[in-house]
């Protein structure tokens, strides 16, 4: 395998290492929180008079979520053995989330390893405030940050101890309304190799230092400056990001998201535990909470089933039917049949990457075609008997208008092989108009146990019928065919992150027809109208590298159909491709690892 130094910041500017390269395989809601008020779809989530509830809501979180205060004794020793248990366990069982009550910490250091999120319970980042670190780092993995997926940091204020606090991750590790009250550092120590990332209304007061990360997404926060960049640095919505200047640098800048709603989260209220809803943005810059309490609206938890592992699906429905919201503990749940959601904005919160497992070929989770469903903060892991999709928002044909009050899909994330053999024909199926998916990676494991090209076999990743709908950061790499199909009409996407599958045995495998290899992201024939920003596909075919990929993205050839700031990039010359777009772009050659660039299509 080629292997890349990266010793200085210097060397760090023109890193082109990847993971396998390197071998290593409404109104202001303080009133309406404080009262209680909630969500119209709340008030309809009442029980029928006559009926009481069989399932109760509320209640506690379950052993695997630890809750601190201020005067709790022995904090930074449970910190750490949590992270003993996990630094090292990519496919192991264990899943926590460690909340911090409002307050101030002092002289912490919380690193955060496989399968744990750290989070603040307060309405603002700066109501949880720890003079310390929040750590992700790679010696677990000889300095190589590239496998640091599955773990997160939100609502929290951070004063790393020495000015800079660092966070080396790879995908699915979401950084979301944190305050760091000094810089931020994306890469491991030494500066070594790392392939990320996600940054969402958070406010960095220093500068931020990608070094050797190759691609990362910020969107709707505040950066005190911005040091390099790699391959692909986007930036919608982002106070003091730097300018449009892709392809050197590989800057892609655009000064507003077109519409956001940030993700769900658990808060305190005195001592009651509610989940704050923040409301829809159009043209969002900025964070939601630097004027203060942020816009939303509020549920108390005994409006929420509070679900623990060993849950049957039978019972998450009925307490569905029932009215409850959803909240996922941290653990592995196995589901016999989907969860159904019906209900107008009916929340799904996952805490500490709850994990979903569909056994016998069932789909995990449904939503009808309703408004404000809000899916967030879990992973979908596929069972080693095929399933013909693994999530579907909306059923076939879905086509009521969502555009005041859309789904949301955060951090939702999707794993196929890797903890063992698993198949999935197609992983991530919209149907309803104006999603929003905002933060997923879903992923074909290219390392693990039960991973090979028939045995993880999963054709397709997303496929998006849906009209109107955005995507803002998303992940989707290694399926066998196509990685995304985009039917919808007026469809977005800010920020795409790719690697075609690696293990493609010939190229008689991904022969697609006449043509060689199956586009990342293809955009049907009957599309007109379509854009996307900062969209980036890599090869690496090991298995035979004399394979071609024809091109990254195929799209129809018409004047609706727009993309700005594209690449491709052959990874240590492990295939190649012959255009970027369509019959665009120049082909990859030789095993410099240089992208082949296109910023603007048509």
């Amino acid at each position: 395998m080629p292997h890349f130094p990266t010793d200085s910041p210097d060397s760090v500017r023109s890193l082109p290492a990847r993971r396998s390269v390197l071998g290593a395989m409404a109104a202001t809601a303080a009133a309406p929180t404080l009262l209680g008020l909630s969500s119209p779809a709340s008030a309809a989530s009442a029980a029928p008079v006559a009926q009481p509830r069989a399932l109760p809501g509320g209640g506690d979180l379950g052993p695997n979520v630890i809750v601190f205060d201020p005067s709790t004794s022995g904090i930074q020793a449970k910190l750490d053995e949590v992270f003993r248990q996990q630094e090292s366990a990519q496919f192991g069982t264990g899943r926590y989330a460690l909340l911090f009550k409002p307050g101030t910490y002092n002289g912490l250091n919380a690193q955060l390893g496989f399968y744990t999120s750290i989070a603040g319970l307060g309405l603002s980042p700066d109501d949880t405030a720890i003079n310390g670190d929040v750590t992700v780092d790679a010696g677990w993995f000889n300095g190589n940050a590239t496998q640091n997926f599955w773990r997160s940091a939100e609502n929290l204020a951070l004063t790393p101890v020495s000015g800079t606090n660092r966070w080396a991750v790879a995908q699915a590790a979401p950084f979301r309304r944190m305050h760091v009250r000094g810089g931020l550092n994306l890469a491991p120590t030494g500066y070594g190799w790392a392939s990320g990332g996600y940054i969402a209304d958070s406010r960095i007061d220093g500068s931020v230092g990608p070094y050797s990360q190759q691609q990362w997404y910020t969107r709707d926060s505040s950066v005190g400056g911005w040091a390099n960049a790699v391959w692909n640095m986007v930036f919608s919505g982002v106070q003091g990001a730097p300018a449009q200047s892709f392809p050197n640098p590989p800057y892609t800048t655009l000064d507003t998201t077109p519409v956001s709603r940030e993700k769900p989260f658990l808060y305190l209220n005195g001592s009651e535990y509610r989940v704050f809803l923040p409301e829809r943005r159009a043209n969002a810059r900025g964070t939601t909470w630097g004027s203060g309490t942020p816009r939303g609206t509020s549920l108390p938890l005994t409006q929420f089933y509070v679900a623990k592992p060993g849950v049957t699906a039978a019972t998450l429905n009925a307490a569905l039917t029932q009215g409850l919201h959803l909240l996922l503990t941290p653990g592995i749940y196995h589901l016999d049949q989907p969860i159904q959601v019906n209900r107008a904005g009916t929340v799904v919160l996952g805490l500490g990457y709850a994990t979903l497992i569909p056994d016998n070929g069932v789909t995990a989770l449904r939503t009808a075609d309703v408004d404000g469903v809000r899916l967030a903060g879990f992973l979908i892991d596929a069972g080693p008997v095929n399933s013909s999709t693994l999530l579907e928002v909306g059923p076939t044909g879905a086509s009521a208008n969502h555009s005041a009050n859309p789904t949301t899909v955060q951090d939702v994330f999707i794993r196929i092989g890797g903890a063992g053999a698993g198949k999935a024909t197609t992983s991530m199926v919209i149907n309803s108009r104006h999603t929003i998916i905002d933060h997923t990676w879903v992923w074909r494991a290219d390392h693990g146990t039960g991973v090979g090209w028939e045995t993880n076999r999963a054709d397709y990743g997303i496929r998006v019928n849906g009209d109107d709908v955005l995507a803002t950061g998303l992940f989707v790499e290694h399926f066998n065919k196509y990685d995304v199909q985009w039917y919808g009409q007026r469809g977005r996407t800010i920020f795409f992150q790719n690697e075609k599958a690696y293990d493609a045995p010939n190229q008689a495998a991904i022969q697609n027809g006449s043509v060689k290899g199956y586009a990342a992201y293809k955009v049907a024939d009957s599309v007109t109208t379509h854009e996307g920003w900062g969209l980036g596909s890599y090869c690496y075919y090991n298995v035979d590298p004399t394979i071609v990929q024809h091109n990254g993205f195929a799209a129809p050839n018409t004047p609706g159909v727009k993309f700005h700031d594209l690449l491709v990039v052959s990874l240590g010359g492990q295939g190649q491709y012959e255009h970027v777009v369509n019959e665009t772009g120049a082909p990859t050659s030789g095993t410099s690892t240089v992208p082949s660039t296109v910023v603007s299509y048509p």
